[in-house]
């Protein structure tokens, strides 16, 4: 028996799946809470936070959710009612390594993926280096197989930066350097990039 499409399954076929809606969410004072990776919620999670009056609906998305009795627009920009403080110290991670020196070898200066970056001790743990922000940069491979456990003066290679304890604004700034690739057009307003925007 030949099947009718009726408009509600064309709107649903032409509508984005739940999943493609995330909320960008700003803190209080109506910045992101972090740039990269950018701070985005899922559908439910705002779905949640509205219910539970934590949030401020800043713009919506054409899509919405139903349940038997009740309907609501997606939030496509919250922001938080309560001032979240960010923390002064950032945690001592490889991905914070990474984004601290801009995912750019510190000895050849060349940009990579992160799964092709490793971290390099400036003091090798071989002689005595230790695992800490101000001992560890931003390698590629190649180079970090040509460094080995020599000293930086023992093998020629320097590193562009010395190694430091960034702040969390240095990384939120760093973090700016790199724009997801998708950017829902309600988010820009909100979004300050250093690199130019594809309009």
């Amino acid at each position: 028996m030949a099947r009718f499409v009726t408009w509600e399954d064309e709107v649903l076929r032409l509508s984005p799946p739940l999943d493609s809606c995330p909320a960008l969410v700003l803190n209080a004072d109506f910045r992101p809470l972090s740039y990269f990776p950018l701070s985005l919620w899922s559908w439910q999670d705002t779905v949640k936070a509205v219910f539970l009056d934590r949030v401020n609906i800043l713009s919506h998305y054409d899509q919405t959710v139903r349940s038997p009795n009740f309907e609501m627009r997606l939030p496509s920009v919250i922001s938080l009612k309560e001032y979240v403080q960010a923390t002064r110290r950032p945690a001592f991670t490889r991905f914070n390594v990474f984004l601290r020196d801009s995912f750019t070898c510190q000895y050849c200066g060349t940009g990579f993926p992160t799964h092709e970056l490793t971290f390099d001790h400036v003091i090798p743990r071989s002689r005595g280096g230790r695992t800490t922000w101000d001992n560890v940069l931003t390698a590629c491979s190649a180079c970090n197989l040509r460094k080995g456990d020599k000293l930086c003066r023992e093998c020629g290679m320097h590193p562009r930066l010395e190694p430091f304890q960034p702040s969390a604004f240095e990384l939120q700034e760093n973090g700016r350097q790199f724009p997801p690739n998708f950017l829902h057009e309600s988010w820009r307003d909100y979004l300050y990039w250093d690199s130019e925007l594809d309009s």
